[in-house]
């Protein structure tokens, strides 16, 4: 798999990177928890702490900045907290941008790639593309852009699901997320199915897109009901940027989480003139337990978290 990975970027033109695994700054999504490490050596102040990836995009993005062109990188990276059925504290990410492109180009490219990687694998019988308030108007019965908080309660103690205690009632994303893992997902099926067009609160790294009201330029991809992708027309603005992770590390602090240090060296890079692309992160290890018709990651990692 890994060879038909590097052979579609081979033909396409785009060049294999590596970035370090450990960074001074870290993501300060909310819903990601980093590794930390301290080191000790000369060349930092003495008990520097450094995080471990949790994807490559800070440093991918420098390199775009810099003038790489169009890129790739295949690379583990760790997420703290997560661990399970689909999930392992280290995993295999796939992770690429191409300069020129917005969300909707990336979409096609990601589908071109599936269906070069899982020739004679898995047929991809059938590509659906939806909106993100399309989908939860059609499958849960609500709009997400306008429902209440009681409404998405309700929509949830309709489905026999009841919300984990401690989930704030201002935290509006995390009720949309719960409607999405539980209701919206497992009616997914079979076939590649793309979701466009998340809210403006879950932009991340992404642009928005302006409308009544404004959503993600941001995507994300499903195959055979698996979450497997995540993709953006990327943000160039650095001040904006900039405010999103204060606002995320405000989130974190709200929520009883450590503040990440912020990436300045990113924003820097921004600043300086990041060209107008779209990166996505797909994950390895995912892609092959559904070609092997499996449901769990540990039968496709050699050595899962607790065989390691």
């Amino acid at each position: 798999m890994l060879a038909r990975v590097r052979d579609y970027f081979a033909q396409a033109g785009v060049l294999e990177v590596d970035t370090p695994v450990l960074s001074p700054a870290g993501a300060t999504d909310p819903a990601l928890q980093s590794f930390q490490t301290r080191y000790h050596g000369p060349g930092l102040a003495h008990g520097s702490s450094l995080y471990l990836q949790t994807s490559p995009e800070f440093p991918m993005k420098r390199l775009l900045a810099a003038g790489s062109g169009s890129i790739y990188q295949i690379c583990k990276v760790f997420r703290d907290g997560e661990s399970g059925r689909r999930h392992n504290p280290e995993f295999t990410l796939l992770e690429w941008y191409r300069v020129g492109f917005d969300h909707f180009d990336l979409m096609d490219d990601v589908e071109t790639l599936l269906r070069s990687v899982l020739e004679g694998l898995v047929p991809l019988e059938s590509v659906d593309h939806w909106c993100y308030r399309d989908l939860f108007i059609e499958s849960a019965g609500v709009d997400p852009f306008n429902a209440s908080v009681d409404e998405l309660r309700g929509c949830l103690q309709s489905h026999a699901i009841d919300p984990p205690v401690g989930l704030s009632p201002d935290d509006n994303d995390g009720w949309l997320d719960l409607l999405m893992t539980h209701i919206i997902e497992p009616r997914l099926g079979p076939g590649l199915v793309f979701i466009r067009d998340y809210p403006a609160s879950q932009a991340a790294l992404a642009r928005l897109r302006p409308g009544t009201p404004p959503v993600a330029a941001r995507f994300e991809a499903y195959l055979n009901g698996v979450e497997l992708a995540n993709g953006y027309h990327e943000l160039t603005d650095a001040a904006e940027q900039g405010l999103r992770f204060e606002q995320d590390n405000a989130q974190r602090v709200a929520q009883g989480l450590e503040p990440v240090v912020v990436d300045t060296r990113l924003l820097a890079a921004l600043a300086s003139g990041l060209p107008n692309c779209a990166g996505v992160a797909l994950g390895i290890d995912r892609l092959l337990m559904v070609a092997a018709g499996s449901n769990s990651l540990a039968s496709v990692i050699a050595f899962p978290l607790n065989d390691a």
